[in-house]
């Protein structure tokens, strides 16, 4: 089986290191790739040969926000079917909107509990092939109180 790519945009050590550990635990055909904000994810994606099977963007970076990476990637023609999941620790909202509004499949609270973010995760990684839309629905449907599917992505 081919490893999946994943990249997680995120400029707080913590967090991306229990993500890290987390996903070699729940998927081992999964990598990881890092980047600490919006800009250096844009590097990332003409630097690696293949495109990503997935970006989680955290909105609050330095350099270029979340936000702003967002923007870019569903502007690109080269990047716009990637999907993206927005990432933070705000649950407001407006932030699930301005998600949903810029193209992004998904919107994740940064959950504090390992057991929650192994869960989310393997569902996730677990449906990248078949259906990463439906698996955030039944998530979101069966109580996941950190995962929410966004109505207005069309781009999955």
């Amino acid at each position: 089986m081919n490893k999946k790519t994943i990249i997680l945009a995120d400029d707080d050590r913590d967090d991306i290191e229990m993500f890290c550990e987390v996903l070699e635990t729940v998927n081992e055909n999964m990598h990881c790739v890092c980047a600490e904000n919006g800009d250096r994810t844009l590097k990332l994606l003409n630097e690696i040969n293949e495109k990503p099977d997935l970006i989680f963007l955290d909105i609050n970076m330095p350099v270029m926000n979340g936000w702003e990476c967002l923007k870019f990637i569903k502007s690109n023609a080269d990047y716009k079917d990637i999907p993206v999941i927005m990432i933070s620790t705000s649950s407001y909202k407006n932030d699930m909107d301005k998600a949903s509004d810029l193209g992004a499949v998904g919107y994740f609270v940064k959950p504090n509990d390992y057991n929650d973010l192994k869960y989310l995760l393997q569902t996730i990684t677990s449906n990248l092939e078949s259906g990463l839309s439906e698996a955030l629905v039944k998530l979101q449907s069966n109580g996941a109180k950190n995962i929410f599917h966004l109505q207005k992505a069309n781009n999955i």
